[in-house]
């Protein structure tokens, strides 16, 4: 579709960006573009393709009696399949954003010097909470091994499956072509100002990391005992050691790059949110509320302060705001465009 030149071409300049910072810092090993390569396509070329297949003949088989031929006909259209192609071919290009992003992520702290922000951080975070560390105030009153492991199932699972189906609908979906260009935008920007440049400029590692990157191994201990406890192992602290060790070692890894503020998960969540809200003020409230349980999730799980996630939902939401300004006012400029060349004809 011609509306996806521009996202293609921004995929490419941060590329070249990427490529470039990495080179300057002698760091070209850590180039990461293939590293998503299995894992993507299988998703997006295979699994989520197929769910959408089965949705829509199970649709078709429970809703209609007598006119399944036309329903089926409507659902595998030209139109839809040609929506279908050119939105994998898109997510393709998004596999070699997520290498760069990784790349620039890992090399962040080579361009700082190390993790530099997290204690004021956590001194803000504690300020902003009237004293105590957000965290203590969440374990004291849901510190359940059932509620630690729905948590944990939540932040690790549930929040991939609604954020990466929606970027599969969304991109694929004639139903949401009238916002496609403008929700992968702000799905790159989150990613970019969000995982980036910001996090670059306040480079942190997070709570689960505190006492590794300041030497104050107490603050958090009581939250790590509780993410490392071997009565409830925790898919976050899995993974946790798991990106500390790529750190340690200097390697590009799935995922791998460690920064706190602010946090992408909250960015891409709040995100959904904010177009949730487009579409009927009750979802926009389900979808925030949502948010809201992932931010706290995020403090629990020892991944973030509690401010990473509140600089997220602004930063999102300065960015959705602005962005649908900007193309609503495109989109009046090519009405009124159309109208005049109607008169004048």
């Amino acid at each position: 579709m011609k509306a996806d030149v521009w996202l293609y071409l921004a995929v490419a300049l941060y590329v070249v960006i990427g490529v470039v910072l990495l080179i300057a810092y002698g760091h070209a090993e850590m180039m990461s573009f293939d590293l998503y390569f299995g894992q993507w396509t299988y998703l997006f070329l295979f699994f989520m393709p197929l769910t959408a297949a089965i949705l829509d003949c199970a649709w078709i088989l429970l809703r209609f009696d007598q006119k399944r031929s036309l329903a089926a006909r409507r659902a595998f259209s030209p139109q839809r399949l040609a929506h279908l192609f050119s939105g994998m071919a898109l997510l393709m290009a998004l596999m070699i954003f997520q290498g760069t992003f990784t790349s620039i992520k890992n090399l962040l702290p080579i361009i700082r010097g190390g993790f530099i922000y997290d204690q004021p951080l956590a001194n803000l975070d504690a300020l902003l909470s009237f004293g105590p560390d957000p965290w203590r105030g969440l374990l004291s009153i849901a510190g359940h091994d059932a509620i630690v492991k729905i948590v944990d199932w939540n932040y690790s699972i549930l929040w991939f499956l609604v954020c990466f189906a929606t970027l599969f609908y969304v991109a694929t979906s004639p139903r949401a072509a009238s916002i496609r260009v403008r929700y992968i935008s702000m799905f790159m920007l989150v990613w970019v100002v969000c995982g980036n440049i910001l996090a670059g400029i306040f480079i942190s590692a997070g709570p689960v990391f505190y006492g590794a990157v300041t030497g104050d191994g107490q603050r958090f201990a009581a939250l790590l005992s509780v993410l490392n406890s071997p009565d409830t192992p925790t898919t976050a602290g899995m993974f946790q050691r798991y990106l500390w060790s790529l750190h340690e070692h200097g390697t590009s890894g799935l995922g791998s790059g460690i920064s706190a503020f602010p946090s992408v998960h909250v960015g891409l969540i709040a995100l959904n949110a904010f177009f949730a809200a487009e579409v009927s003020r009750r979802l926009g409230i389900i979808a925030f509320c949502y948010t809201a349980f992932v931010i706290a999730s995020s403090v629990y799980l020892g991944w973030h302060y509690a401010i990473d996630g509140y600089a997220s939902v602004l930063v999102v939401g300065f960015g959705h705001f602005t962005l649908k300004t900007l193309f609503d006012r495109q989109s009046g400029s090519a009405t009124d465009a159309a109208k005049d060349a109607v008169a004048t004809a």
